[in-house]
């Protein structure tokens, strides 16, 4: 008896078809002080050279739990070190919102100008004053907050999407010439 098939066919390229290049990430050999010698000779001396910076690639997500959990620790240090000021917590954020727009993926880049205005108002919880009356005067502290600092929280976001459209511009050009 012939039994026919239960799952659909697999379109794509078959066993035998060329596959696509890697992307140039896979073809990144390390620095050539990390490099293995070859059996027998002996290991190169580092060279000293200039620190390297670190350079993560986050993606979306990423960039997002980063920023926020950052201006949550600086607004939490803020209130600990500074009694909770406002301007502080504000001139902190503006390194954050930088670092973030630096550090997103290519392909994520948009998320960091929208990450970095939430991330603000989650380290606010934590430097906004609550005025004593509970649950609603946590909101009221920090939709005061918010109103008077607005200026930071646009700066921020003026950095972050000022970084994002440079390295747009780069990437498309890189691209254009490849």
């Amino acid at each position: 008896m012939e039994q026919r098939r239960t799952r659909p066919r697999q379109h794509g390229p078959s066993r035998g078809a060329p596959r696509a290049p890697l992307p140039p990430q896979a073809t990144r050999r390390p620095a050539t002080a990390e490099r293995r010698p070859a059996p027998g000779r002996p290991r190169p001396a580092p060279v000293a050279g200039p620190a390297r910076l670190p350079n993560p690639r986050l993606t979306g997500l990423g960039c997002g739990l980063f920023c926020m959990a950052a201006m949550l620790v600086l607004g939490l240090l803020d209130d600990l070190l500074f009694g909770a000021s406002l301007t502080v917590y504000g001139v902190l954020s503006l390194p954050v919102s930088a670092l973030t727009a630096v550090w997103v993926r290519g392909g994520d880049l948009l998320t960091a100008p929208v990450v970095v205005p939430i991330a603000f108002a989650v380290g606010l919880v934590a430097v906004a004053d609550d005025g004593g009356g509970g649950f609603l005067g946590e909101v009221m502290g920090l939709v005061t907050a918010l109103s008077t600092q607005a200026g930071w929280l646009y700066g921020g976001t003026l950095i972050a999407g000022a970084v994002v459209v440079v390295r747009r511009i780069r990437l498309i050009r890189r691209r254009r010439r490849a």
